[in-house]
C-alpha cells in the first residue's frame, strides 16, 4: 500500500522555494508515495515540471476589497478543505513558510506534519515579538517536524523561539544535479567570456541580497586599473536601483544586467567564480550550484559556510571593503576547488531524512 503525503505552497513561479521543492518532487519514489500538491496559485514557471503522477490542486482565496465578504469567504472555504482533508494522509508538508493557508491545510490533513523553513527568520523579524507573531502565524508549534534547511537558521529561530526547540530539525534542500550539468550544455548568445567574470544569480532584493556591495566593490576596483565583469542574473525590487548605481559609477562595461533565466547554468559554465554578497540566506543553492558546476565561491559568511571554507571557496564578512578585498585576491591568485562535490551522495542523505519524517508516525 502506497503511502499518502500531500504538500502545500503558494505557487511554482521562479525563486528558491520552488526550485528546492520541484527538485524534491521529482526525487520521490513514486512506487512508495501517492502524492497530492495544493498550491494557493495554481501558477509558475515551474508548473510544467511537476511530475505526472503529482495530483495538483489549487486552493485559492479571495482577495476582495470588501473586508467582510472576503473574510466569510475565506473562512468557509478554509473549513470545506480542512473537513474534506481531515486526516487523509500519511504525511503533510507545508513547504512555503509563510503560507497560512498551507500550513491549516497541511495540519489537517495528517497527524504527522512538516513545517519547512527556508531561510534564517530570526534576520528577518530580528524583534522576537515580529519572530513570534509570524511563527505562531503558521501554527509552528503544532506541527511534528520543523524543518530548517541550516543549522545556523534552526539554532538562531530555536534560541529566540524555543517553542518548537523538540520539534527542530535540519535537512537541506534536494539538487538536481544531472539536470544542471546537463542544462549548462546550453548555447548563449547574448554573453562573451573575454575577461575574468563573476556571475551572481539570485533576487534583486537590497534588504537580503545586497548587490550594493558588488557594485561598490566593483567601482574599487575599477578605479584600482581591475579588468573583470560581473553578471547579474534576476530581477527585483531594487534592479532599478542597481542599473542607476552602475550608470553613476559608470561601470556599464563592468557589470552586466541579464535578467531572469530560466537557464543560467551556461552562465555559470562561462564565468570564473559565483559571488554572494547576502546579509543572510536560508541555505544558499547558489552554494550546491557552484560545487556541481566546479565553480569556487567568493561569498559573505551567511549560513552554514564554515565546511565550505577553503575547498569550496573564500568567505568574508558582510560588507563591500571585504568583498573588494576578496574578488581584488581572486583576480590577482584565482582559487581552486579542493574536493570535487558529489550530489548524489547529498541528495542520498536528504532522502533518507525525508523517509525518516515520513514513517514516523
Amino acid at each position: 500500500m502506497k503511502k499518502k503525503l500531500l504538500f502545500t505552497a503558494y505557487s511554482l513561479d521562479i525563486g528558491g522555494i520552488e526550485t528546492a521543492l520541484i527538485n524534491l518532487l521529482k526525487k520521490l519514489d513514486y512506487k512508495k508515495y501517492d502524492v497530492t500538491l495544493i498550491l494557493e496559485k495554481k501558477e509558475g514557471i515551474f508548473l510544467s515540471e511537476v511530475p505526472k503522477e503529482v495530483k495538483v490542486l489549487e486552493y485559492k482565496i479571495s482577495a476582495s476589497p470588501i473586508v467582510p465578504y472576503r473574510k466569510i469567504y475565506n473562512r468557509s472555504k478554509l473549513i470545506k478543505w480542512t473537513n474534506r482533508l481531515k486526516n487523509k494522509y500519511d504525511f503533510a508538508c507545508c513547504y512555503a513558510t509563510y503560507s497560512r493557508p498551507g500550513a491549516r491545510l497541511a495540519l489537517a490533513a495528517s497527524q504527522n506534519t512538516a513545517l519547512w523553513v527556508h531561510n534564517n527568520y530570526h534576520i528577518i523579524y530580528p524583534d522576537d515579538n515580529e519572530l513570534r507573531a509570524f511563527f505562531d502565524g503558521v501554527l509552528a508549534p503544532k506541527f511534528k517536524h520543523v524543518v530548517f534547511v541550516s543549522n545556523e537558521s534552526k539554532k538562531e529561530v530555536c534560541k529566540h523561539y524555543p517553542e518548537i526547540r523538540k520539534t527542530a530539525v535540519v535537512c537541506n534542500n534536494i539538487i538536481d544535479g544531472k539536470k544542471i550539468i546537463e542544462l549548462a550544455k546550453d548555447k548563449v548568445d547574448d554573453f562573451k567570456h573575454d575577461v575574468t567574470t563573476f556571475i551572481n544569480v539570485g533576487r534583486h532584493d537590497e534588504g537580503q541580497k545586497r548587490l550594493s556591495r558588488i557594485i561598490e566593490a566593483s567601482k574599487k576596483l575599477s578605479d584600482k586599473g581591475f579588468t573583470f565583469k560581473v553578471l547579474f542574473i534576476g530581477d527585483g525590487p531594487d534592479s532599478r536601483k542597481y542599473k542607476e548605481m552602475v550608470e553613476d559609477y559608470h561601470l556599464e562595461d563592468k557589470i552586466v544586467f541579464l535578467g531572469r533565466k530560466k537557464n543560467p547554468y551556461p552562465y555559470y559554465k562561462l564565468a570564473d567564480a559565483v559571488l554572494l554578497s547576502s546579509e543572510y540566506e536560508g541555505y544558499p543553492v547558489v552554494f550546491i550550484e557552484a560545487m556541481i558546476m566546479d565553480k569556487p565561491i567568493l561569498s559573505t559568511t551567511v549560513s552554514d559556510y564554515e565546511p565550505l571554507v577553503n575547498k569550496y571557496g573564500v568567505f568574508c564578512k558582510k560588507n563591500a571593503n571585504d568583498i573588494y578585498y576578496m574578488m581584488k585576491d581572486y583576480l590577482e591568485k584565482g582559487f581552486n576547488s579542493k574536493k570535487k562535490f558529489d550530489y548524489e551522495e547529498y541528495n542520498s542523505t536528504i532522502l533518507d531524512s525525508l523517509d525518516e519524517m515520513i514513517n514516523n508516525e
